[in-house]
């Protein structure tokens, strides 16, 4: 092996430049060469690429976004985009692959391995924290602390007003986010995908708990299980506050990772190098219990990844 490429695909988390750096560094101290396709699949199909060496990822861990940008493609989810990436990666002498990129973009990687047989590891990065068989990925852990200092400010107006503010943050199918935050914050309540919601009942308890003395309340939604609108109406005049209504956004993905995230990435790319250069491939790289271990996609896409339940016992006790 003397040659592997690397991009960062689907939606952008923080800490995939601390991916990259890792992952350029390791590979050229072990005298392979680095090419960097631009804009995930896409850019391998549209041939844009770049070769990285040492001081093209000098200065970029403390960088939120992705130094090789990134972007979603259609034209790859089929067998013909697919051909045409492996021709140029083969045009280019790429001798294998790292995904640094969420639950399509490892799809993607395991497809090459399973269609074509090309070498890739994958390395999950994605806010939402949803894919099995790793603790955690790349940016949660920054996406969470942005939540938290957002919410935290809006509890403090709501504190002054006396007022409910329905929070909405990202999760298309996982209630991660919006769960850990609510423990986080001390909300009063967390609409998540994974538990139906009772709009009377969470109506009666948010009540209850104003008559026993709470002078405002947070309610953090995901936006898989409702929009904030749909709560915000469902709530209004039915719990004693004046409610208002914050879509956090894409301000989730972005900013500066924290230190547990730059450490996190470092330790993935360091090791997607290191297992290419035992000779193995078709795995993703899993935090588990504090180890770095080697999963195969098979096990790692096959089933959708479990919430804890036990933290929203949590909530609604300390609520």
């Amino acid at each position: 092996m003397k040659r592997i490429a690397v991009i960062t695909s689907g939606g952008d988390a923080p800490g995939m430049n601390a991916a990259i750096r890792a992952v350029v560094r390791t590979a050229r101290t072990s005298g392979l060469e680095v090419v960097g396709f631009y804009h995930g699949y896409a850019g391998i199909i549209d041939d844009e690429w770049c070769f990285l060496d040492y001081k093209d990822v000098g200065g970029i861990m403390e960088r939120g976004g992705t130094i090789l940008r990134s972007s979603r493609c259609e034209e790859f989810k089929t067998s013909a985009g697919r051909k045409r990436a492996m021709d140029v990666l083969k045009s280019h002498e790429v001798d294998a692959l790292v995904v640094i990129g969420g639950e399509g973009s490892l799809t993607g990687a395991m497809l090459l391995e399973d269609e074509h047989g090309f070498p890739t590891v994958g390395i999950p990065g994605t806010i939402d924290n949803d894919i099995s068989m790793t603790d955690m990925c790349i940016g949660v852990d920054t996406c969470l602390n942005t939540v938290v200092d957002a919410t935290q400010k809006l509890k403090d107006t709501a504190s002054s007003h006396e007022r409910a503010f329905v929070v909405e943050v990202m999760g298309r199918s996982s209630g991660y986010i919006a769960l850990m935050s609510a423990v986080a914050v001390g909300a009063e309540a967390v609409v998540i995908p994974e538990r139906p919601v009772d709009y009377d009942e969470l109506a009666e308890r948010l009540l209850q708990q104003k008559k026993r003395g709470k002078i405002n309340c947070i309610v953090m939604v995901a936006e898989g299980a409702a929009s904030a609108f749909t709560v915000a109406r469902h709530l209004e005049h039915r719990i004693g506050y004046e409610t208002r209504i914050t879509v956090l956004g894409h301000i989730q993905r972005g900013g500066s990772p924290t230190a547990y995230d730059r450490i996190l990435a470092s330790r993935k790319g360091y090791e997607a190098v290191k297992t290419l250069l035992d000779g193995e491939h078709g795995v993703m790289m899993a935090l588990q219990r504090g180890k770095m271990v080697r999963v195969p996609y098979a096990e790692a896409l096959a089933r959708k990844k479990e919430l804890d339940m036990t933290y929203y016992e949590m909530s609604l006790i300390l609520s």
